[in-house]
């Protein structure tokens, strides 16, 4: 889905985002990655693997959904419904940007997509069940690019590969690493990414926020809500 900025007529493009979790010992450590310094987008900037929406990811089989409610508060504040395709583009740039599988193991894979041969190998189905979704940001206005971003969390003992073997991950982020996330505010961090990982130390510590999901707003008449 695309939206346009009267202003400055930048299509805001829908978009998905993970923050892998992983847990060792008393630790929680999240998986990031290094944007090049010449991407149009947050050039050298530490983040989450993500990105926006394809047109196909509509037409990807998914061995299961994520679950209703989440479902629902996807479609608040949208044009069209498209909690699928956001779900997918999750699993599909994890396994792009990362080369981890967001997916249960199957006797045969009915449908594969175009674009998910490798993914759907040896019977490996697509599913979104173990995602959920805890924030919403808009780019600011004035940006080259933007996007309309929901984040997800997924622990990383749903995940299907070796969580330390990145060889099947795209050149999209480079330095590939888990870090503590208590030590993450040390990497050269875009600022949405601080905020989303405040709240994600908050669920850790506290569950889901009991007011709903946080949704910054930018450029709009009321920059922050809570989506519930």
């Amino acid at each position: 889905m695309k939206k346009m900025n009267d202003n400055l007529e930048v299509p805001i493009r829908d978009a998905a985002t993970v923050i892998l979790l992983r847990q060792k010992k008393d630790s929680t450590f999240v998986l990031m990655g290094q944007r090049g310094n010449k991407a149009a987008f947050m050039p050298s900037k530490y983040v989450f693997p993500g990105g926006a929406v394809d047109e196909d990811d509509s037409n990807v089989e998914l061995f299961k959904s994520i679950d209703k409610k989440a479902i629902d508060l996807l479609h608040q504040y949208s044009e069209k419904k498209i909690a699928k395709e956001l779900s997918v583009a999750a699993i599909r740039e994890l396994w792009e940007e990362a080369g981890l599988r967001l997916c249960t193991k199957v006797d045969t894979v009915s449908k594969i997509s175009p674009g998910w041969e490798d993914f759907c190998n040896d019977c490996y189905s697509p599913d979104a069940s173990n995602l959920e979704y805890v924030f919403r940001a808009i780019t600011p206005p004035g940006r080259p690019r933007r996007f309309d971003a929901r984040f997800f969390i997924c622990r990383a003992e749903t995940v299907h590969g070796n969580l330390d073997d990145f060889s099947s991950a795209s050149t999209e982020l480079s330095h590939l690493h888990w870090i503590d996330i208590n030590e993450v505010k040390s990497l050269n961090l875009p600022f949405i990414t601080e905020v989303v990982l405040n709240e994600v130390k908050e669920i850790i510590k506290d569950g889901p926020n009991k007011k709903g999901i946080p949704f910054f707003k930018h450029g709009a008449s009321s920059d922050f809500i809570f989506i519930s």
